[in-house]
Formats: C-alpha cells, structure tokens, sequence
C-alpha cells in the first residue's frame, strides 16, 4: 500500500479539518456522549453549566487543526477515524465484553485456526473454522490465544463479529470511546505513524511531534470564552499547552477543576476524599446536636415539602398554593386540604394507599391557569362559593405613569430569612419525607407524614439558631450578604417575592447546613479551592428554586439550575443535610492531563499572550444570562477565596459582558475576535462551535468572522442533541 509523503514541516500544509470531517460518524458519538447526562467526565463538576460542547466534538476540532490534509483523502480520514477510535479494530476493543476464543471460532470462518489458538488436546479440532461445540468430542477442549499474536491481529478477528449495522447503532452498543482511552489506540500507532512521519506510540508524543511540524513546537491552544472548560479540558489531556479564560469567576473556577480535581494525581485525589468526609462529619455532627433531623424513632428526613401561603382577599381565608395536591404516584400519596372554618385556613393532612380514581381528584390544586400561558389563578372553594383570584392581583401589580410596573409586596432586608407575618406571601412547610434502612437488604423505606408539632419546633430551633447567629455569618462570609442586582433574568425575584439579596432564595434549613459548609471549608480544610466547587454544586440543588417532582417511579427535587433561568415556584422541595450530602462526597471519573493548563479570568478582547489555535464556544447572542444567574453562586463564594482563587474578581461584571443581539454584542465580538486573530501565527487557525435557532444571529456571526479579519475555509454541521436528527441524516 502507498502512502502519502509528508515533508518534516507542516507551517504551510492544510489543516484536515479544512478539507474533511467524518460528520455523520461524529455525530453519533457526540450524542452518545450527551446522553450519559450525569456520567459524562466534567459534569459532577457542576451540571449547572449547559451547553457543554462533548468532549468527542472537542477531540475531532483538535485533530483536525493539527493533522495535515494530504494528496491521499481516503487514508487521511482511515487514520484521523483511528485515532479518534471509530474504526473497526477500535469498536471492537469498544465492546462491553471482548469475544471469546470459542465464541470467535463458532462464528467466523478461519483458513488455519493454530495461526491464532492454542489448541488443548492438540489436534482435537478440525484445521479451519467455524467450529461446532455442540459436538460431543469438543466438550474438554481449551482455547486460547497464541503468546505471540499482537493487539493488532486479535482486534482485526474481533473486528469480523461487529453487528453488520449502522454505525450509530453499533455506537449504541459500545462505551465511549473515553471510557476505555488509555487501552483502545493501542493497535493504530504503527500506521499512524508511517503516514504522518512520526514517531509516537501515545497521544501526548503524537501531538507534540506534530506541533513542532506545524508551529516549531507544542501547539499552544486556547479557549477565550471557556465556559465549563469542555474545550481546553480535552486539548490538554491529549497534550497541548492550554490557555483557558473567561469573564465570569464561576466559569473559570469550572475549568480550573476540570484539570485539578478530574485531571488531579492519585495522591490528590486520595487527600480530597479525606476532606470530603471530614466536611460532611463536621457538619452532621452540628445538625445532630441541635436536633433538627430525626424524629427520636429511626426514622430520618429525606425531604421537606413547602408551598406558598396567601390570604384570598375575597374570601379572607389563608390558602395553600399548591398546583397539585399529588405528593407521590408510586405511594398513592396527596395532600389532603381539609377546612378550617375557625382560624380561616387549611389543614394539610398527607394520606397514602389511595386508588388511581382518588389520586385523578387530586390532580388539580389552588393554582391554575388558562392553558393560554397567562397570570395563573388562585382558586379555592368555601361552603360552595368558589373564589378566583389572579396571582398578579395578590401581589397588586400596577403600571406606573412612566411605563414601569410596581407591585405591593414588601422588600425583603439584609437581616430578613423568613417571610414577616404581615408579609402577602408566607412560606409553609406541608409534609415531610422520612427514611430510615430497611430491615433486610439494602436501601431505604420511605414514607410521606403530615407536619406535626414536633416538626415545627424543629423548624422554630433552626429559625432561632439562625437569628443568632446570622450578622456574624454573613460578615464571615459563611452566608451571602451581597444584593441581588437587577436585570432581564434577576428582576422576577423582587417583583414576584420581594427577594432583594441572595441568602433570600434559601430556607433556613438551607442556610443552616450551606453555612455550616462553608465555615468548615473556609476555616478547617486544606483543599480549599477543590471543595468550593462541591460547595457550589450542593447550593445548586439546596435552594427555594428547586421543583419537587412526582414522577411515575419516583419523586425527586430537581436542581436549581434545571434551566438556565431563576424560577420562582409556589411548591419546592428541601433536601435534608443527610440526603443532600451526597453533593459534597461526589466520586469522579478521573483522567490524566499530559499538557499544561492556565486558567485566567479576563475578557476576550484583552488577550496579550500568544496562541497558535483558538477553538471556541462563544456567547449566543441573547440567549442564555449567565452574567445574571452566575451570581446565584458568586454571592456564596466571593468572600475569603482560597489562595487558587485570590487573583480573581469575584464579580458577574456586567457591563463588560457580550450578550444581547444588537450593534454592542456584534462589536464587542468583533473586538474579540479581532484580537485573538492578532495574538496568533499567520499559519494559525480558529474554530468557532456555534449553536442558535436564530437565523439572524447566525448572520451575525458569518460577519463578525469576516470584520474580525478571518476567512472561512470550511463549515460542518455536527448533530449532539437529537437522535431523530440522527435517524432522519440531517448532517
């Protein structure tokens, strides 16, 4: 066979991804890759991030800028799919389980099975194959592999049993090809490296090889708008020098632990796990001593249930607001409302064991709206007179004279952690869900109680603890002191509650065990920088914005940042400290980093080092607030950072962030392009990974590319999110 003849420099040689891209294949690993969810590599880091690029994506954009595009096509792309594990001998070592020696000998026909097996008893079996084990004489035979047959020659026999399907479909039945990264390429570097005139038997060698061809050394790649640090994540395990900023501190502190917690040495991770249970021992030990999660008989809570509480005007009576009384499917469990004509409220009593006809009557709760996506209503009905009221009309929305709109809800202060009792809106826990381990086997029982007394007090010490102990809290940063500031996304929390600071968006409950946290992490520990991350993470799934659920199986509370949006809700749920703590002990799927990795919070636009390949992710117009919602997280963690984190503003920095749809976000895009295009060699190159439904707004981009001095040399269109793209071909 022939092989393209690659001169020793590649400064002027194409890049193949200018030329080629194995799309549809590409396609179906990125998919697989978005549907593990929680399992893909950087997500326990903080599934609050959305939008991640997959790693597969990243891999083949790296590739592709770095390997030439030679006079051979049909062989670039045979050894770009090598090395991206999408070839034959690559899906084969992909299986869940390899096939056995007798397996391969009853399915594929082999001219001299002895150039493979060693056959005990010798001369048992018949020279070729395939063989039927069904027969009585084969019954002790044992076959095994020879000593001397390579990865290589074994994985090309495997590769013969592969399902004859789709490609997508056997990339179904396989791992990803990260799951096995450190076995699967072991067969490809010979011909890898008699086609591209290298001499390396791993990734890391691969790449600095063709970085000097390429730029006279290691390539030097960045991401300016780094996000979650998908991009340099991947690039600096495959070996490059990785340059990775981005204006919001969260962001940054994201990729920072994509290359010192997932990417950390065994050593550090060892130390982290200690830290881990130390910090989740310290703070249930607090919560122990005061109390406040056990009911004295075995039982623990799992979840606390809240909703918010109203005086009808018409009426005079106080109402849950509850969309649906369903508490739990699988149980056959509802909140029943049961009148209180004395005091002019409701009783909430929790039963269970109902039929399918009792829970459908349930279905409905005091809030409804028109099916039209208008102002939901709150309905109740007393001594047969139903009384309708729209949720805008109890907060007593208005328009002033200058267009602006207004309501009567009170504003919440600094020192405020709880509604006021002439507050319009109250917060009432409804019902609580307990476990404790079953009996026999594993795993827990649970069931869902109405609120005693005793769960009220419990609430009342947590309430008092927090009077307290608060103003000292917040000045120690333990708890945020810091204002919401208003904006498109940030607005609703004072106009639909009253919300003005960010500790406001937390039960006390919440606040008590977040506290205790970040006491620990801030005064006790030693692996500062990597526990704020799981800090962060456990407040995303610790807030007065997380749903509760009732799912046909199961019940679950959602995080807060199941979307990319600040929701305010009438019902949520509250994890308890020893079901929540799960956050904090999170295990990750480790992978070694090869290059080496700076991390630097800055605007794009301002960039003074250097890089050969710019590979990013940029803002989408419009379309996501993160310079909004990302001070969900800043508030927590703003106050006496770790020594990692030092340098860094804490701070969304509003003003200087690229968002919108009009002539700002187009120049200041402009502007960041521009410069990246200064701080790079003339044979560099950039990928931009874009994703809108706005045709518009990709106009936008096409022009931003060119005002920024660019030429655009190839355009591909990669499906991750739908398997009915995948099914239909749309590539």
């Amino acid at each position: 066979m022939s092989h393209a003849v690659i001169p020793f420099s590649l400064k002027d040689a194409p890049a193949l991804i200018e030329r080629l891209l194995p799309v549809q294949k590409l396609s179906a690993e990125a998919y697989k890759e978005q549907m593990a969810v929680q399992s893909k590599t950087l997500t326990a880091l903080g599934s609050y991030w959305k939008g991640r690029k997959p790693l597969i994506l990243n891999k083949a954009c790296i590739l592709g800028c770095l390997l030439p595009a030679t006079d051979d096509p049909k062989r670039d792309l045979e050894i770009f799919e090598k090395l991206m594990a999408m070839d034959d001998e690559s899906l084969a070592a992909r299986m869940p389980r390899r096939p056995k020696p007798m397996e391969i000998l009853s399915s594929l026909s082999i001219a001299n099975i002895s150039n493979y097996f060693k056959i005990e008893p010798e001369g048992v079996l018949p020279v070729s194959s395939p063989v039927d084990w069904s027969k009585s004489e084969y019954k002790s035979v044992k076959v095994s592999w020879r000593n001397d047959i390579s990865e290589l020659q074994r994985r090309r026999l495997e590769a013969q049993m592969l399902p004859k399907v789709a490609y997508r479909e056997l990339v179904d039945a396989v791992k990803r090809a990260e799951e096995v990264m450190y076995t699967v390429h072991d067969h490809i570097w010979e011909s890898v490296n008699v086609h591209l005139g290298t001499d390396a038997h791993s990734y890391p060698e691969l790449i600095e090889q063709i970085g000097i061809m390429r730029f006279g050394h290691c390539p030097r790649l960045a991401d300016t708008f780094c996000g979650s640090g998908q991009i340099p994540f991947e690039a600096a395990r495959l070996g490059c020098e990785v340059f990775a900023s981005d204006l919001n501190p969260v962001a940054c502190m994201l990729t920072w632990g994509a290359f010192n917690i997932v990417g950390s040495s065994e050593t550090k991770r060892e130390k982290l796990t200690i830290e881990q249970q130390k910090l989740t021992r310290f703070v249930q030990t607090e919560i122990d001593t005061l109390g406040v999660e056990t009911d004295g008989k075995g039982w623990k809570p799992k979840a606390f249930l809240y909703c918010v509480e109203v005086r009808c005007p018409q009426s005079g009576w106080m109402v849950p607001l509850i969309p649906t009384r369903i508490v739990s499917k699988n149980k056959g469990t509802i909140a029943e409302l049961l009148p209180d004509p004395k005091h002019k409220r409701y009783d909430i009593v929790i039963r269970s064991g109902l039929t399918e006809k009792q829970m459908a009557k349930a279905k409905q709760g005091t809030v409804r709206t028109d099916g039209k996506g208008q102002d939901p209503y709150l309905i109740h009905v007393v001594d047969g007179m139903e009384y309708r009221t729209k949720i805008s009309t109890l907060r007593g929305d208005y328009r002033k004279g200058d267009g602006s709109s207004g309501n009567r809800l009170r504003l919440w202060e600094k020192s405020d952690f709880k509604p006021r009792p002439d507050d319009i809106f109250q917060e009432r826990l409804y019902c609580v869900q307990w476990m404790r381990p079953k009996k026999q086997g594993k795993g827990y029982e649970t069931q869902f109680r109405s609120v005693t007394p005793d769960d009220l007090e419990r609430d009342r010490i947590i309430e008092n603890f927090l009077s307290e102990h608060l103003p000292d809290w917040q000045s120690n940063g333990y708890i945020p002191d810091m204002r919401i500031e208003l904006g498109a996304e940030t607005a609703r929390l004072s106009r639909e509650r009253g919300w003005t600071h960010w500790h406001h968006l937390f039960t006390p409950r919440q606040l008590l065990f977040l506290g205790l946290s970040k006491k620990y992490i801030q005064d006790k520990c030693e692996s500062k920088a990597a526990l704020l991350l799981l800090f962060a993470r456990l407040v995303d799934w610790s807030s007065k914005l997380c749903r509760y659920g009732t799912g046909a199986a199961r019940e679950s509370i959602a995080q807060t940042f199941y979307n990319q949006a600040l929701n305010t809700l009438f019902t949520y749920g509250v994890r308890s400290f020893t079901f929540a703590s799960s956050y904090l002990l999170e295990e990750f799927n480790y992978s070694k980093i090869h290059g080496t990795a700076t991390v630097m919070p800055c605007e794009a636009r301002v960039l003074n080092t250097q890089h050969d390949i710019y590979i990013t992710d940029p803002p989408y117009g419009d379309a996501v607030n993160y310079d909004e919602i990302l001070d969900f997280f800043i508030a927590w963690l703003r106050k006496n950072v770790p020594s990692e984190f030092a340098n860094w503003i804490w701070d969304s920095r509003r003003t200087l962030a690229i968002k919108g749809s009009d002539e700002d976000f187009r120049r200041g895009m402009v502007d960041a392009y521009k410069r990246m295009t200064e701080c790079m060699p003339e044979n560099g190159m950039q990928v931009i990974m874009f994703t809108h439904q706005s045709g518009s707004i990709w106009a936008d981009m096409a022009n931003i590319v060119w005002a920024a001095g660019l030429q655009v040399t190839a355009a591909w269109y990669v499906v991750t999110e739908t398997d009915s793209a995948l099914r239909e071909g749309s590539y």
